[in-house]
């Protein structure tokens, strides 16, 4: 029988892009669910008519998106083998997430990452400050928890009665590594999937402004602290 998958695409604002990252994500995908966290542009529009299942989450913050999808997915009457999380803003190739996905179905790994390798990144789309937070943040989990992880990359596949037992809270920026904290505690078997990276449609939310840079680092260094202490 054929794994159910399912995509979660948080989105604020991604107009231009939307529709992009939903005809670009294989057919073989059972629903991709787009989540606009307060989007004042033609997002949904853009991805209802591209064929997705929106839903609005007015809270604003990245996690808080996220939840919202999970939500959809634990409601409905079939629930999903996997779920896979990817952005809205055409950065990533969609078309990998039959390389994200192999791992789960071929090896039974739980957990799998999309790293954002510099061999495969277009010139310019990550900021130094993004490269050098990835960078710290998993040096920080490597050296406190002996974690294997290279990036904090937001193209990410997981099993779904795993990610309902990481039991997931953060609202904001913290979740990608919530996730991989929680899924190192729990002795989930992970691994990651060099993809490809390119300069994103708009401009981004968090490594776009200096706030949401320093937000976002404050957030991630306090959950790997968090935990590091537990």
């Amino acid at each position: 029988m054929e794994p159910i998958i399912k995509v979660i695409i948080p989105a604020y604002n991604e107009e231009d892009s939307i529709a992009k990252v939903i005809n670009d994500i294989p057919k073989n995908v059972d629903e991709v669910i787009v989540v606009s966290n307060n989007s004042t542009d033609k997002t949904e529009l853009n991805a209802k008519n591209a064929g997705a299942t929106v839903l609005k989450e007015n809270r604003k913050g990245y996690g808080y998106a996220c939840l919202r999808g999970m939500e959809h997915a634990a409601n409905q009457e079939t629930k999903p083998d996997i779920i896979v999380f990817l952005d809205g803003d055409y950065s990533d190739y969609p078309e990998q997430l039959t390389e994200i996905v192999a791992p789960i179905l071929n090896d039974n790994i739980d957990f799998v990452i999309g790293s954002r390798v510099k061999r495969l990144r277009e010139k310019g789309s990550m900021t130094p400050q993004q490269v050098f937070g990835n960078w710290l943040a998993t040096f920080l989990m490597k050296l406190f928890f002996g974690a294997k992880f290279t990036d904090l990359g937001p193209f990410r596949a997981i099993k779904y009665e795993k990610l309902l037992a990481l039991e997931m809270e953060d609202k904001t920026y913290g979740w990608t590594v919530e996730m991989q904290l929680k899924a190192i505690k729990r002795k989930f078997t992970y691994t990651e999937i060099p993809v490809k990276y390119r300069n994103r449609i708009g401009v981004s939310k968090v490594s776009g402004t200096v706030k949401g840079t320093i937000f976002a680092g404050v957030k991630i260094l306090s959950w790997i602290f968090k935990y590091s202490f537990k």
